[in-house]
């Protein structure tokens, strides 16, 4: 997998979390120091981060990925340093597929 495709991987993953946290109400999120957060995913479950991106209103979000639990994790980081936890989940794969025919023929 090259490095542009694993970018592509990225991107589409920090969109679906962007539309999710944008969907969630306020009291569905789980916030925290974001070096608390960030040992809690690493040290229990370690996983690694994956792709970040800049959502609106200045804030990071990123996708963490275990290979050896298979477990995944989708934060947010707040302006004033909080981090939220938006979705998580298991059986984590790295994929890059090609979802170009996936796209309407008559656009």
């Amino acid at each position: 997998m090259t490095k542009t495709q694993k970018m592509n991987a990225a991107l589409i993953a920090l969109t679906s979390a962007t539309l999710l946290l944008f969907s969630l109400p306020a009291q569905a999120q789980s916030c925290g120091p974001r070096p608390l957060v960030l040992e809690r995913l690493t040290g229990q479950f370690g996983e690694t981060r994956r792709g970040i991106g800049l959502a609106t209103q200045d804030r990071v979000v990123e996708v963490f990925a275990s290979d050896d639990t298979g477990t995944w994790t989708v934060t947010v980081t707040l302006p004033d340093g909080r981090t939220c936890l938006i979705a998580s989940g298991q059986a984590w794969e790295d994929r890059m597929d090609d979802l170009a025919h996936l796209t309407d023929a008559d656009t």
